[in-house]
């Protein structure tokens, strides 16, 4: 296959895989600069004072709020994307996820709302969840869908690059705050910026999606065969085996992004004492190294298959968790960066090729959902409660147990990737 099929002799290609690219970012875009403000600004702003500690947890809880919340958005977007489609059902989630996003800009805080200001926080964090959970699996099915043959990881991967994407332009915007303000004026009303900006990148995003087609896989499954009544039903019916594999394959991917960048965050700048500008400017230093990763782990998929890849990729994981207390406790971020650009680089390994692996896991008529779920549920197990979980295991007992945490995500996912196959059904 000519490289042209991606390259500017393909307009249509280049649209697609822009718009599944676009979407992504602003969604995690938007997830990030919650993790983000989650780590620095809320444990003072939106909860009662008590120590330090007891803050960043009450902090975490609310950023493990939307990864329960994922697995509802999922079956609900999924619902509708293997029924109606993919790209109408993708323009619903952005618009939900944005609008929850911004709205956060607007909250009062605890000095002035009380208990009213935790728990809206909480709301519009569960929207953010629920709106998330509906797209990255959309967003993949509109690669994959649309790919060539001999493509579809490297289609597959280009959702993937919306996670360092938005991490850059989330950690970069405040990171220029925190040197444009002084550090009262980002508490008091800078941490709001960052949701607001959230609306422009969201307009962006729409302007993007709305000028691509349905995807040709669905209009073959929707001209075959009438659309699946219940698709959740269905994929929990018959493809069970699909649906707990993949839950359990995409653990590590989640564990290692959370660990290595909402919680480290939060433990370099209280308990390890480095300034917020410096920690940031060595997360941002590592981040590209993600990249690098997914798009290894793409080209190498397409030449092997996804499988073996993200198999690799948890061997990887174990390396990292058992090298994380010794370098992290080196007192040097030279090697705080080195071990998170090395962290980020197998993330691309467990992450990159999940767009094609996946959705290969179910039939056209229920991969939206199938692969939705999976992605979203296998979230709570190795992101959503990550932060929270490492933050009490450091405190008893430094960051080894963290790392340990890490080498367990890494086996988990390889448990479940073995018994695993792709279908690769013609599309």
């Amino acid at each position: 296959m000519s490289t042209t099929v991606i390259g500017a002799g393909s307009a249509s290609n280049r649209r697609v895989l822009g718009a599944s690219l676009a979407g992504t970012a602003v969604e995690f875009y938007d997830f990030y600069i919650y993790g983000t403000a989650a780590a620095l600004v809320f444990p003072q702003l939106f909860f009662p004072n008590s120590s330090p500690s007891a803050q960043l947890l009450q902090s975490y809880a609310t950023f493990a709020v939307a990864f329960f919340a994922r697995p509802v958005g999922a079956a609900f977007f999924g619902h509708f994307g293997d029924r109606i489609g993919r790209k109408s059902t993708l323009v619903a989630s952005l618009l939900t996820m944005g609008l929850s996003t911004l709205l956060i800009a607007f909250l009062p805080t605890y000095a002035v709302a009380g208990w009213i200001a935790p728990a809206l926080l909480c709301l519009l964090r569960f929207g953010q969840g629920f709106g998330l959970g509906g797209e990255w699996g959309g967003a993949a099915l509109l690669a994959v869908e649309n790919a060539p043959p001999g493509w579809r990881a490297r289609f597959g991967m280009f959702p993937q690059f919306g996670a360092p994407v938005g991490f850059i332009a989330s950690n970069g915007l405040f990171l220029l705050l925190g040197l444009w303000l002084t550090a009262e004026d980002f508490q008091a009303w800078g941490w709001r910026l960052p949701f607001l900006a959230s609306a422009i990148l969201v307009a962006l995003g729409l302007w993007v999606r709305l000028k691509i087609g349905e995807t040709p896989a669905f209009q073959k499954a929707m001209a075959e065969r009438e659309a699946s009544h219940v698709p959740m039903a269905e994929a929990l019916k018959r493809h069970p085996g699909a649906l707990l594999g993949g839950t359990f394959a995409v653990v590590a991917c989640f564990a290692i992004f959370y660990l290595s960048t909402a919680f480290t965050l939060g433990y370099g700048t209280t308990t390890l004492g480095y300034g917020r500008a410096e920690f940031l400017g060595v997360q941002l230093g590592a981040i590209p190294f993600l990249a690098v990763g997914i798009a290894a782990a793409g080209y190498w998929s397409d030449a092997t298959n996804p499988r073996w890849v993200l198999m690799a990729g948890c061997a990887g994981t174990v390396l990292i968790g058992f090298l994380m207390g010794p370098m992290m406790e080196a007192g040097s971020m030279a090697w705080i960066w080195a071990w998170l650009s090395m962290a980020l680089f197998i993330m691309g390994f467990v992450y990159g090729p999940l767009g094609a692996f996946l959705p290969d896991l179910f039939p056209a008529r229920v991969r939206y959902t199938g692969a939705s779920l999976a992605f979203n549920v296998g979230g709570i197990i190795g992101g959503g409660l990550a932060p929270m979980a490492a933050q009490y295991l450091a405190g008893h007992g430094g960051l080894s147990l963290v790392g340990y945490y890490l080498v367990a995500a890494g086996v988990l996912s390889l448990a479940g990737l073995l018994p695993l196959k792709e279908r690769r059904e013609p599309e």
